[in-house]
């Protein structure tokens, strides 16, 4: 009998606990350990950050769902992993706070991020003075304070809203995106656009980066780039942009950065949403003697080593779309495997950059929705592949890797929108698409419009059904 552990129950690990647990739940154990003890469709939180959803509707418990499946549900805080003995300490999630210690033959490692607020002076919904939509209830907080700022409006006052990336180093820009259209459309509905300014505050080299060295696409006979596409949403929505700009710490109201030319300066604001960094999360590495053994499965930054090609400079990077993991497999315990945002990527999809001052402003690839699902559902099969064969068949590099991703600009059926990217592959590959900056221009698409409102509801309608593991869960793809 195979053991097979997972810590976290994100896009990532949940996925991969449904198809490990529906191809070996019933000889096997499979284990999910996560510090929740609901699923929460993230996606969705843009929506409860404006008051447009309850948070209840973006959730679902997951010991059901495991039930179904033959799998083994440990509710708590995974804190230790013992390497040569093979096995999880993790803190019970009830009230008792007990330990109940996880064995494995197979670890799989999709605990999210970190976010890193701490690495931002006066970041944060806790310590600081900034919002977040990051989890359920810091979008219950936003949707709060900003619910505040709207009343403020309707008595006739003037409010400056700043939304984009906390940190030199961040990421998850679409979300900060999708966050302010949506504050738009939703201050027009309550018809107090008038009173608000609204400004793009980002770490991008450009308009519609995102992270992924931004998109092009071909339309109606010539190439229109993504940075064009965002800016003809902002200029139509009234709403101003600063990009290539690290934000270096927080006040009460301003805002304090450096830009790529190495110039200070700030920012006021009334209320801000800023993306913190993303680190892994604390998990002690021991050997059998006890002895700390990190450096050998995590970088630096917490996140798991995998078997990328790790140190090259962002020239060479670009240029070997084999630098990138196929099967996220750690090199010096092969028995553990990581995805989602807990891989360590080998570098950053766009160009990176230096301030004079030394400062490092340079967007991280995005590794979330899509992304993390796929690689889940790699990394399951190779499991699977393993317990039953002893060889893994599957693997997926990003730059072989489809990503949609579909950015609300308001909920309304009706009335609202969304922008449809559509990606091929993530990571450009430049060996396979010289001409193209390394993307398939025939697949590579954008589009805006009312259609996209509805692909984005009814693609959370058609992930839930598929994440409670309901019939037909396997036909939605990832």
């Amino acid at each position: 009998m195979a053991r097979i552990a997972i810590i976290g129950a994100g896009f990532a690990g949940h996925t991969a606990a449904l198809y490990l647990g529906d191809a070996l739940g019933a000889g096997h154990e499979i284990t999910v350990v996560n510090r929740l003890e609901e699923f929460s469709y993230v996606p969705s939180w843009v929506w409860v950050g404006v008051g447009r959803m309850d948070l209840r509707k973006t959730r679902f418990p997951l010991r059901p769902v495991y039930d179904e499946f033959g799998v083994r549900f440990v509710h708590g805080r995974a804190t230790e992993v013992h390497t040569d003995e093979r096995f999880v300490v993790v803190e019970d999630g009830d009230e008792k706070g007990g330990v109940t210690r996880v064995d494995y033959d197979y670890l799989l490692i999709a605990t999210g991020p970190k976010l890193d607020f701490e690495g931002t002076k006066g970041l944060g919904p806790e310590a600081g003075f900034s919002e977040s939509i990051c989890t359920g209830p810091h979008a219950e907080r936003a949707r709060d304070h900003y619910l505040e700022e709207v009343a403020r409006m309707k008595k006739g006052e003037r409010r400056r809203f700043v939304v984009g990336t906390g940190h030199p180093g961040a990421t998850c820009q679409g979300a900060a995106f999708e966050y302010i259209t949506n504050i738009h459309k939703d201050l027009v509905r309550r018809g107090v656009r008038a009173q608000a300014d609204l400004l793009w505050l980002s770490n991008e080299q450009a308009l519609g980066d995102f992270g992924v060295h931004g998109v092009r696409v071909r339309r109606k006979g010539r190439i229109l780039s993504s940075e064009e596409f965002i800016e003809a949403a902002f200029r139509e929505y009234g709403i101003g942009w600063r990009v290539k700009t690290g934000v270096l710490g927080l006040e009460e109201d301003k805002i304090h950065w450096e830009d790529f030319d190495g110039r200070s300066g700030e920012t006021l604001y009334d209320f801000s949403m800023l993306i913190p960094r993303f680190l892994g999360q604390p998990l002690a590495f021991l050997d059998k003697e006890g002895r700390d053994v990190a450096a050998e499965v995590v970088a630096p930054t917490g996140l798991v080593k995998v078997d990328a090609k790790y140190g090259l400079a962002y020239e060479e990077l670009s240029r070997d779309p084999d630098a990138w993991p196929s099967v996220y497999q750690n090199p010096a315990h092969p028995e553990i495997f990581a995805a989602g945002i807990a891989f360590a990527p080998p570098g950053p999809i766009s160009v990176p950059h230096v301030t004079p001052n030394g400062t490092s402003i340079s967007a991280a690839p995005p590794r979330t929705g899509m992304v993390s699902g796929i690689i889940g559902r790699v990394v399951a099969l190779n499991l699977i592949d393993l317990v039953t064969t002893g060889q893994m068949t599957h693997s997926e590099r990003m730059t072989e890797m489809y990503a949609a991703c579909i950015a609300s600009m308001g909920d309304s059926l009706w009335d609202g929108s969304a922008a449809v990217i559509m990606i091929y592959p993530v990571v450009p590959d430049y060996r396979r698409y010289p001409n193209d900056e390394g993307r398939d221009l025939f697949v590579t698409h954008m589009e805006m419009g009312l259609a996209g409102a509805w692909m984005k509801r009814m693609i959370q309608t058609t992930f839930m059904h598929k994440l409670r593991g309901r019939p037909g869960w396997r036909l939605i793809p990832e």
